[in-house]
């Protein structure tokens, strides 16, 4: 017999449904409105259906430029990703052993999550100007975008550090491993499904960024400074399909990710790891 379910079950149901739709609905409604027919305006009800603004994200634009943003986009977040991604494993290795002043290290690499990011920004611009260099996309945007995604890096690390067993490297070494063969064979797969979510978060963060890149990307916009741009000059749902192929390719940059995960245990469950030879 099934438990009767109470009254705060079917409030909290509720609440949790508003939630989804509150975070999902504008998603929702500019995939729909970008499928608009060719005389279709910027809100409902729609005229006519079709995929023409897909179509017209290919052709010359009168107004904005979407290929060149989303190129700079794309290769700041290949760039920043694979910056976090490095700096956060050394970091997390570095911090599993004491050292003088660690703590107050792991406090400043954390402060720039609690400063706002338009004043972090606009000291970044400063600081080139200063120094009479011109702010671009892959030189300040690129180190301001760090100071957002370096320490969302380095806090998942130190927690998979955290339980990390170190019985693994210690039987490595007894085998006859060396530091680097113990990093390389033991401690990287092991830690691999982390690493793929650092380099996640780093691309998708410096991907959407806005905040940070907007005093700090000079003449050269990126794609979510270029949409922006864009929303007072374009009145065509162009822009809602630009924003739902900007949309879909997240999702699948995420479900990359996920499948890289889901490979690498599979490749882990299936059999004993070939790192001992490796290290023979």
């Amino acid at each position: 017999m099934s438990e009767k379910r109470g009254a705060a079950f079917y409030v909290l149901a509720g609440v949790f449904a508003l939630f989804v739709a509150f975070l999902y609905g504008p998603i929702v409604t500019i995939a729909i409105l970008s499928f608009q027919g060719p005389q279709g305006g910027l809100t409902f009800p729609m005229n006519g259906v079709s995929a023409h603004w897909f179509f017209d994200l290919f052709e010359q634009q009168a107004v904005g430029d979407f290929w060149g943003a989303f190129s700079r986009s794309f290769r700041l977040g290949l760039m920043v990703m694979v910056v976090t991604v490095v700096v956060s494993v050394m970091a997390g290795l570095a911090f599993r052993r004491r050292f003088f002043g660690a703590t107050w290290l792991f406090y400043l690499a954390v402060t720039s999550l609690i400063i706002p990011s338009i004043l972090v920004s606009l000291g970044v611009g400063l600081m080139f100007d200063i120094a009479g260099i011109t702010p671009r996309w892959f030189s300040s945007a690129f180190g301001s975008q760090l100071t957002w995604t370096l320490p969302f890096g380095l806090l998942i690390m130190f927690a998979v550090f955290n339980r990390f067993d170190k019985s693994y490297e210690e039987a490595a070494r007894d085998l006859g491993a060396t530091p680097w063969q113990t990093v390389r064979y033991v401690v990287l797969p092991i830690i691999g499904p982390s690493l793929i979510g650092v380099a996640l978060f780093g691309f998708t963060l410096s991907y959407d960024e806005f905040a940070r890149t907007l005093m700090t990307a000079g003449s050269k916009n990126t794609l979510p400074l270029e949409i922006f741009g864009m929303t007072t000059n374009v009145t065509t749902p162009v822009l809602y399909a630009l924003g739902t192929m900007t949309t879909v390719f997240s999702f699948l940059i995420i479900c990359g990710a996920l499948a890289a995960v889901a490979l690498m245990r599979r490749r882990k469950a299936r059999g004993p790891s070939d790192a001992g030879k490796g290290m023979v």
